[in-house]
């Protein structure tokens, strides 16, 4: 029976695997581990979006669930085991996409709606310029100057955005019928996709979510661990739609014998950017991971507390193991892999190997700047009405051009990133490690360990969210002893350490900086 997670498991297994799942915006991609961390059989497949509308993103459940369990059964196949020898079943999940369904029924109201999406675009506009925003704002701002307490200061400047989950899910309650009357009849259930893949491996006997997850969800109170009462109530969303919280590593029950063959024990819920920080092992105040995936996301590990930050950085629950409550402050940018991934589409190149070399043998971008922004910009300006570009076009352009300025966007990006951090986290940096599909780019670390000034540690295996999902299992199981022997099995493939000073990309960095102010508001009607 599922129960409260006290840590690690005591006793360990003799024999058996592990198995990751990360259901990411780009790719769901299941890895089996051995004891020593090793890959013992991959699957992957790619997750298609849907654009019903301009601006609208969406993932069609039903083909996602056949994905998720292609991807488990052929990863166990090509590991050459028994679906009976997985000791334990990791999830890690893309964050703030939900769904809602039936709760009788378990069919679903509408497809999942993606955190890229924007639909709910003008109500995040409405709001932040709404006059309950207003007087919260400056209600908060006179208890700051009374209590100095920083978390008035905080909600004097809170403002609501496209990537959270509270104004599109009330769009869905403001626009669904069906949803408003299940929920009348109390027949309705929300969830982001740990959740719901839960409940469908379960056959809907479970019904949870973690505190990583439900932390980056924009409903969740990290100071208090729990629920946002306030968030609920002035967005008329009903607390009893909300899932239950459980600890990261957790009993979370078993796969239903019916779709493996086999009960596979449910023993870790994560969201993928807590996983890929527990899969690098940064598990100490001051340790900064950088994934680099279909966004970017920068995180530092804050310690057992939340830090309140200022709009730039937001504390998130990292994970929670029993009573070891592990922080993080994060900020992020879209659109780093997608704007690759279009400029393929593009033909400017065939394969995103090619990008390095093609970027290499330039000595600059000709003054040419991108601006990547399909999704508008995040951190630290905010502007979801942001235009993506290029600026700067010239006869002579050429495609290496064109690519070096969009590999440049993101080391730019992430030097902007860092400075928001090091400005509102109050945690010195201690190590920094890459991860994700973009950070196999040499020429993008490379400009970024020289803008920040820092050395940035590339690890062998990049699919850092399989492992980080595959490591909390792992230690609920008693796979793994301890996070200690997590640490010595990591693996560093390269450091890169500065090799050119900040000052000498300053005139191109603010070139770019200006380039990015001129995209802004360009989707604004008002």
């Amino acid at each position: 029976m599922p129960g409260l997670s006290t840590g690690p498991a005591q006793g360990r297994p003799r024999a058996g695997f592990v198995l990751g799942v990360d259901v990411g915006s780009s790719v769901i991609r299941c890895h089996v581990y051995d004891r020593a961390e090793r890959i013992r059989g991959s699957s992957a497949q790619k997750v298609e979006s849907l654009c019903p509308q301009t601006g609208w993103v969406e993932i069609d459940p039903d083909v996602l669930w056949l994905q998720f369990v292609v991807v488990i059964k052929e990863s166990v196949k090509a590991a050459g085991i028994e679906m009976s020898q997985v000791v334990g079943l990791g999830i890690s999940t893309q964050r703030a996409t939900f769904i809602t369904w039936n709760k009788k029924t378990g069919k679903h109201f509408h497809n999942f709606i993606s955190w890229q999406d924007l639909r709910a675009t003008e109500l995040v506009k409405s709001w932040n310029s709404s006059l309950i925003m207003k007087l919260i704002h400056g209600s908060c701002r006179v208890l700051h100057l009374f209590t100095r307490s920083k978390r008035f200061l905080a909600a004097s400047l809170f403002t609501f955005t496209t990537q959270q989950v509270p104004l599109r899910l009330a769009w869905v309650l403001q626009n669904l019928l069906e949803v408003q009357k299940a929920i009348e009849e109390g027949n309705c259930c929300f969830g982001t996709m740990d959740t719901w893949l839960l409940h469908k491996l379960t056959k809907g006997s479970e019904y949870a979510t973690d505190f990583s997850n439900a932390s980056t969800t924009g409903l969740f109170d990290p100071f208090k661990m729990c629920w946002s009462g306030l968030i609920t109530s002035l967005l008329s969303i009903p607390l009893c739609l909300l899932p239950p919280v459980r600890d990261t590593s957790f009993n979370f029950g078993s796969v239903d014998e019916d779709i493996f063959g086999v009960s596979v024990p449910i023993r870790a819920l994560v969201a993928d950017q807590q996983s890929a920080m527990f899969g690098e092992c940064c598990f100490q105040p001051g340790d900064v991971k950088l994934t680099m995936g279909t966004g970017t996301f920068l995180d530092i590990n804050t310690g057992n507390y939340p830090q309140q930050n200022f709009g730039g950085f937001y504390p998130l629950i990292g994970w929670k193991i029993g009573p070891e409550v592990v922080c993080l402050a994060e900020g992020n940018a879209g659109d780093t892999g997608t704007a690759i991934q279009w400029a393929q589409q593009l033909d400017l190149f065939t394969d995103a190997t090619e990008t390095e070399k093609m970027a290499k043998s330039l000595k600059d971008s000709e003054g040419v700047y991108f601006v990547p922004s399909f999704s508008g910009l995040q951190a630290p300006l905010n502007d979801p009405c942001a235009c993506a570009s290029f600026m700067g076009l010239k006869p002579s352009t050429s495609k290496r051009h064109l690519v070096r300025a969009i590999l440049e966007a993101i080391a730019f990006r992430n030097k902007q990133l860092f400075e928001v951090m090091q400005r509102e986290v109050r945690v010195p940096v201690t190590t920094i490690r890459a991860d994700g599909g973009v950070c196999k780019n040499s020429f993008v670390l490379q400009m970024t360990s020289d803008l920040i000034n820092k050395d940035i540690d590339r690890p062998a295996h990049l699919d850092m969210s399989c492992l980080g999902a595959a490591s909390l299992a792992g230690l609920a199981v008693g796979f793994w002893s301890d996070k200690e022997e997590l640490r010595k099995l990591r693996q560093s493939e390269r450091v890169f350490r500065p090799q050119k000073k900040w000052q000498e990309y300053e005139e191109s960095m603010g070139n770019w900086v200006r380039a990015v102010r001129r995209s802004m508001n360009w989707y604004d009607k008002t």
